[in-house]
C-alpha cells in the first residue's frame, strides 16, 4: 500500500483500497459474466480508471484484457475499449503529475508492462491481426498500442515480428496498408507506427521499402503539399530518412526506381521568399538531409557516384543552386542547401564543371561565379560560423579530385590571369584577401581553401610558386611561400599559425621544388628550429608539432638542390639543437591532440565555435601518411642516403626506360589501329566496286533484253515487206510509176551501201576493242592470278573473268545481229531485182502499191538508224566497262602494296617488341638485385615493381592479340 500511495500521488489509503476493489470486481465481470453488454461495461469502466490507477489496473487487468481481444472479436466496441484501456497502462504519453521521488519508478512502468504483453509472442500476432479490421474504433486503438509497444521496447518487438514466421512479410504488408486508409488520423498515425517499426532495424527497412513504402509516402508528400505541408510532412520524410540511412540497398532500390526525379518539386521556390514558416522550414530542412542521405561519402562510393549523376541528369542540382543564389532564404536552410550542394558535386566531374559554370543573379546581369560569391561569404567575418564553415566545405567538395577545377582557382592567382581593371574580383584575389587579414577564422579558411587547390596535384603547387604579391608601395613583390613564412615569424594567433602551417606542409609535401624555394630563404629553417627546440606551454605544442612536421618534409622531399641545405646538414642540425628523440615527441603531439581525432573522423567541417576550428580532414590523412616515414628518415644515416638515393635514381631510370617503351608501345598500337582502319576503308570501297560490276552486268543485261526486242520487230517488218511484193507482182502499174520506182529503189540500194560501209567499220572496231581488251586483262591480271594468298583479289578476278565472258557473249550477239542485217540487205537486193522483170499486168498492182512498199521501206531504214545507235552505246558502255575494270585493277595493286606495307610494319613491331622484352628482363633481374640490397639494408619495400610488370605483360598480350588479327586480315 505505500507503494501505491506514491504512486497515486500521496492519497489516502482508504480510496485507494476502495478503488483496487472496485477494479478487482470489474475485473471479475470481466473474466466471469457470461452477457456481452455486462463484460462491455465492465471493460469501458476499466478504461476510466485505466489513467488515474495505472499500476492497479496494469497488474490485475492486463491478462483479461488480453483474454477479451481474443474471444470477443466480433463486438467491435468492446475490443476497441480493452485496446485503450491497453494503451493507457503501456504509453506514458499521458501520464499525470507525480513526485518527483516516484518520476522514475513511473516513467517504467511502460516498459514492465510492455515487457509482459510481448512475453507472449502470440499476443503481437493478435495485435497485428487486428489491424486488418476496417472498423475505427478497433484499427486506430490498435495502431495507437503497437506504436506504444516500439516506443518502449523498439528492439524486442522488432525480433519477435522478424523471428515469427506467420508476422514475417505478412505482418508488415498489414502495416503497409494503413498508409492507403482513407482516414487521414490512421493514415499518420501509420507513419508514425512505420518510424518506430524501421528505426536501426535493416532487415525490417528492406521488408517496407520492398512493400512499396516509397511510392505510397511520396504521394503523400506531394497530396499534403510537398514542403509547404504540416507535420505529415515531415513525418513521412522522418521515415524516408529510417528507410535510407545507411541502407545500401535501399538507397539503390530508391534510385533505380526513379524516385529521385520525384525529389526536384520539393525545391522548388518562387520568386517571393519572405514570410517562411517554422513548418516549412522543417520539412525543408528535413528535404535537404534526405538528399544528403544518399549522396554521403559515407556510402560506397558506386552508389553515391550514380545518385550523383541521376541528381543531375533530373535537374535535381540546378534547383538546389537555385535556391543558393535566391534571396530571402532562411539562413539556416541557406546553410543546408550548400552542405547538400557540397555532397552533391563532392568528386563528380560532371557536377562539378556545372556548378563551376552557375553565375549569382545580378541586375544589371554581370558575370559572377557562385563561387566567388560563396568565397565573399567566407572570409567575412560578419557572417555566421555554420554558414562560414558550409561554404569551406562546399569549396572543398568543389576541389575534390578535381584537377580541372583546381587549376582554374590556382590559375586565378597567377599574373597573365588577374584581371586589370580591377572590375571583378576572382577566387584567388578572395583567398589571399582572407589569408593575410586580420580575422584568424578567415586565415584558416583562406588556408585551409588554398590547401585544398594544392591536394594531390603536383602541377598546381608548382604554379602557385609563381605568385608573387605587392606587400605595400615601393617594395618589391614577394613569392607567396616567402608571404607565408613571414606572417609565421611575427606571431600571430595560434589559428592563423595552424592554418599557415598545414598549407605550407601540402604544398611542400610531394614537391621537391617548392622544398628548395622554402629553404631557399635562410631564415626558414632556424625559425623552425627555434619553434621546436623551445620549452612552451601546452597551447603552442600543436604549433611546434607542426614546425616538426614542416621541417620533416623539408628533409624527406629534399632533392640536396642546395648544398647549404642538404638532408645531412638538416639532420646534423636537429640533432644538435633541437635531438632526434626531442624530434619526433614535438612530431607526435599532432597525432595525440583531442581534436586531431575529431577532425579524422568526417570530411565536413563541424565545429561548436571557432576555437574549435583546428585540424583540418585532409591535412589528418597526410599527418598520417607521412609521420612514420619523416622519423625514418630523420634516423637513417649519410651512406643509408646515398644508398637509397642511388636506388631512387635507378628505380627512376627505370620507370623512365619503360614509361619510355611504353609509350612506344601506345604509339605502335595507334598505328597499328590506323591500319587497321586503311584496311576496312579499303575492304568499303572494294565491297563498292563489286556493287558497280554489279550494275554494269544489270544494264548488260537490260540491254541484250532490248536487242532481243528489237529483233523480234525486225523480223515482223521482214515478212510483211515479203507479203507486199508478192502482192506487187500480181498487179499491174504504169510504165512512168514503174521508172520512178525503180529510182527510188537505186536510192535505196546506195543507201543500203554506205550503211553497210557503216556497219564494217564498227564490225572492225568492235573487234579491235575486242582483242585490246583480252589481251590487256590477261596482262593486268596475270600478276594478282600469280597470288594465290589474296582472297580478295582472287574474288576480284572471279568476278571480272565473269565480266570477261558477259563481254564475249555481247560480242557473239552482235556478230549474230550483223550476220541478220546482212540477210536483211540480201532481201532488199533480191526485192530491187526482182522489180524490173515484172510484166506490164503486173505494174499496175505496184503502183497501187508503191505507196505502201515507201512507208515500209523509211521504216526499216529507221529501224536500220535506230540499230546503229543501239551498236554505238554498246560501243560506249564497252568502254566505261573497261575503264571500270582499269580502276579495279588499280585498286587491286594498292590493297596488295598495302598489304605488304602492313607485313613490314608488323614484322618491325615484333622485333621492338622482343627487343622491348629482353631488356624488360634486364631491368627486372636489375631491379631483384636491388630490392635485395634495400631488404638488406633494411628499407621497407613496396611492391609496386611486380603491378607494373604485370602491367607490362598485359601490354605484350594486347600486342600479341593485335598481331593475330593483323594476320587475319
Amino acid at each position: 500500500m505505500n507503494f501505491l500511495r506514491g504512486v497515486m500521488g500521496g492519497q489516502s489509503a482508504g480510496p485507494q483500497h476502495t478503488e483496487a476493489e472496485t477494479i478487482q470486481k470489474l475485473c471479475d465481470r470481466v473474466a466471469s459474466s457470461t452477457l456481452l453488454d455486462d463484460r462491455r461495461n465492465a471493460v469501458r469502466a476499466l478504461k476510466s480508471l485505466s489513467k488515474k490507477y495505472r499500476l492497479e489496473v496494469g497488474i490485475q487487468a492486463m491478462e483479461h484484457l488480453i483474454h477479451v481481444l481474443q474471444t470477443d472479436r466480433s463486438d467491435s466496441e468492446i475490443i476497441g475499449y480493452a485496446l485503450d484501456t491497453l494503451y493507457n497502462i503501456i504509453s506514458n504519453d499521458e501520464e499525470e503529475e507525480v513526485e518527483e521521488n516516484s518520476t522514475r519508478q513511473s516513467e517504467d512502468l511502460g516498459s514492465q508492462f510492455t515487457e509482459i504483453f510481448i512475453k507472449q509472442q502470440e499476443n503481437v500476432t493478435l495485435l497485428l491481426s487486428l489491424l486488418e479490421e476496417f472498423d475505427f474504433h478497433v484499427r486506430w486503438p490498435a495502431v495507437k498500442l503497437l506504436t506504444s509497444l516500439l516506443k518502449q521496447l523498439g528492439p524486442q518487438v522488432q525480433q519477435i515480428i522478424l523471428v515469427s514466421p506467420q508476422l514475417y512479410v505478412p505482418g508488415v504488408s498489414r502495416l503497409m496498408d494503413l498508409l492507403a486508409d482513407s482516414r487521414e488520423v490512421i493514415r499518420n498515425d501509420g507513419v508514425l507506427l512505420l518510424q518506430a517499426l524501421t528505426r536501426s532495424n535493416g532487415a525490417i527497412q528492406k521488408i517496407v521499402a520492398f512493400e512499396n513504402a516509397f511510392e505510397r509516402l511520396l504521394d503523400i508528400i506531394t497530396e499534403e503539399g510537398n514542403s509547404d505541408g504540416g507535420i505529415v510532412v515531415e513525418d513521412c520524410l522522418i521515415l524516408l530518412q529510417n528507410l535510407l540511412k545507411n541502407n545500401n540497398s535501399n538507397q539503390n532500390f530508391f534510385k533505380e526506381g526513379s524516385y529521385i526525379q520525384r525529389m526536384k518539386p520539393w525545391f522548388e521556390v518562387g520568386d517571393d521568399n519572405s514570410g517562411w514558416s517554422a513548418q516549412k522550414v522543417t520539412n525543408l530542412h528535413l528535404m535537404l538531409q534526405l538528399v544528403r542521405v544518399l549522396v554521403s561519402p559515407n556510402n560506397p562510393p558506386g552508389a553515391t557516384s550514380s545518385c550523383q549523376k541521376a541528381m543531375f541528369q533530373c535537374g535535381l542540382l540546378q534547383q538546389l543552386c537555385t535556391i543558393l543564389m535566391a534571396t530571402g532564404v532562411p539562413a539556416d536552410i541557406l546553410t543546408e542547401t550548400i552542405n547538400t550542394v557540397s555532397e552533391v558535386i563532392r568528386g563528380c566531374q560532371v557536377n562539378q564543371d556545372y556548378f563551376a559554370s552557375v553565375n549569382a543573379p545580378s541586375n544589371p546581369p554581370r558575370n559572377r561565379p557562385a563561387i566567388v560569391v560563396l568565397l565573399m561569404s567566407m572570409v567575412n567575418e560578419r557572417q555566421p560560423f555554420v554558414l562560414r564553415c558550409a561554404v569551406l566545405y562546399c569549396f572543398q567538395c568543389f576541389l575534390y579530385k578535381n584537377q580541372k577545377g583546381q587549376g582554374e582557382i590556382v590559375s586565378t592567382l597567377l599574373p597573365s590571369t588577374i584581371d586589370a581593371t580591377g572590375n571583378s574580383v576572382s577566387a584567388g584575389q578572395l583567398l589571399c584577401g582572407g589569408l593575410f587579414s586580420t580575422d584568424s577564422l578567415s586565415n584558416w579558411c583562406a588556408a585551409v581553401a588554398l590547401a585544398h587547390a594544392l591536394q594531390e596535384n603536383a602541377t598546381q603547387k608548382e604554379q602557385l610558386l609563381r605568385v608573387q604579391l605587392a606587400t605595400s608601395i615601393g617594395n618589391p613583390p614577394v613569392s607567396l611561400l616567402q608571404q607565408c613564412t613571414n606572417i609565421l615569424s611575427q606571431g600571430s594567433k595560434i589559428q592563423t599559425r595552424v592554418g599557415l602551417l598545414m598549407l605550407l606542409c601540402t604544398w611542400l609535401s610531394s614537391c621537391p621544388i617548392a622544398v628548395t624555394h622554402f629553404l631557399h630563404n635562410s631564415a626558414n629553417v632556424p625559425f623552425l628550429t627555434g619553434q621546436i627546440a623551445e620549452n612552451l606551454g601546452e597551447e603552442e605544442q600543436l604549433v611546434q608539432g607542426l614546425c616538426a612536421l614542416l621541417l620533416g618534409i623539408s628533409i624527406y622531399f629534399n632533392d640536396n638542390s642546395l648544398e647549404s641545405c642538404m638532408k645531412e646538414k638538416l639532420k646534423q642540425l636537429i640533432e644538435k639543437r633541437i635531438g632526434k628523440e626531442n624530434f619526433i615527441e614535438k612530431l607526435g603531439f599532432i597525432s595525440k591532440h583531442e581534436l586531431y581525432s575529431r577532425a579524422s573522423q568526417k570530411p565536413q567541417p563541424n565545429f561548436p565555435s571557432p576555437e574549435y576550428m583546428i585540424f583540418d580532414h585532409e591535412f589528418t590523412k597526410l599527418v598520417k601518411e607521412l609521420e612514420g616515414v619523416i622519423t625514418k628518415a630523420i634516423y637513417k644515416s649519410s651512406e643509408e642516403d646515398q644508398k637509397e638515393e642511388e636506388v631512387k635514381k635507378t628505380l627512376e631510370q627505370h620507370d623512365s626506360i619503360v614509361t619510355h617503351y611504353k609509350n612506344m608501345i601506345r604509339e605502335q598500337d595507334l598505328q597499328l589501329e590506323e591500319l587497321r582502319q586503311q584496311v576496312s576503308t579499303l575492304k568499303c570501297q572494294n565491297e563498292q566496286l563489286q556493287t558497280a560490276v554489279t550494275q554494269q552486268a544489270a544494264q548488260i543485261q537490260q540491254h541484250r533484253d532490248q536487242y532481243n526486242l528489237l529483233k523480234v520487230q525486225l523480223g515482223k517488218d521482214s515478212h510483211h515487206q515479203g507479203s507486199y511484193s508478192n502482192g506487187a507482182q500480181m498487179n499491174g502499174i504504169q510504165p512512168e510509176e514503174i521508172d520512178r520506182l525503180r529510182e527510188e529503189i537505186e536510192k535505196l540500194k546506195s543507201n543500203q551501201e554506205v550503211l553497210q560501209s557503216q556497219l564494217i567499220e564498227k564490225e572492225s572496231l568492235i573487234e579491235n576493242l575486242k582483242s585490246s581488251q583480252t589481251s590487256g586483262m590477261d596482262q593486268q591480271f596475270s600478276a594478282p592470278a600469280s597470288d594465290g594468298d589474296s582472297e580478295q583479289a582472287a574474288e576480284l578476278k572471279l568476278e571480272l573473268a565473269t565480266l570477261k565472258s558477259q563481254l564475249n557473249s555481247q560480242s557473239v550477239e552482235i556478230t549474230n545481229l550483223q550476220a541478220e542485217k546482212q540477210e536483211l540487205l540480201q532481201k532488199t537486193e533480191t526485192f530491187a531485182k526482182s522489180v524490173p522483170v515484172q510484166g506490164d499486168s503486173e505494174t499496175l498492182a505496184i503502183a497501187a502499191k508503191t505507196t505502201d512498199v515507201e512507208g515500209r521501206l523509211s521504216a526499216l531504214l529507221e529501224e536500220t538508224k535506230e540499230l546503229k545507235n543501239e551498236i554505238k552505246a554498246l560501243s560506249e558502255e564497252k568502254t566505261a566497262i573497261k575503264e571500270q575494270l582499269d580502276s579495279s585493277n588499280s585498286t587491286i595493286a594498292i590493297l596488295q602494296n598495302e598489304k605488304d606495307k602492313l607485313e613490314s610494319e608488323i614484322t618491325d613491331s615484333r622485333k621492338e617488341q622482343d627487343d622491348l622484352l629482353v631488356l624488360l628482363a634486364e631491368q627486372d633481374q636489375k631491379i631483384v638485385s636491388l630490392k635485395k640490397r634495400l631488404k638488406d639494408l633494411g628499407y621497407p619495400i613496396v611492391e609496386e615493381d611486380e603491378v607494373e610488370s604485370g602491367d607490362q605483360e598485359d601490354e605484350d598480350d594486347e600486342n600479341e592479340e593485335a598481331d593475330k588479327d593483323q594476320d587475319s586480315i
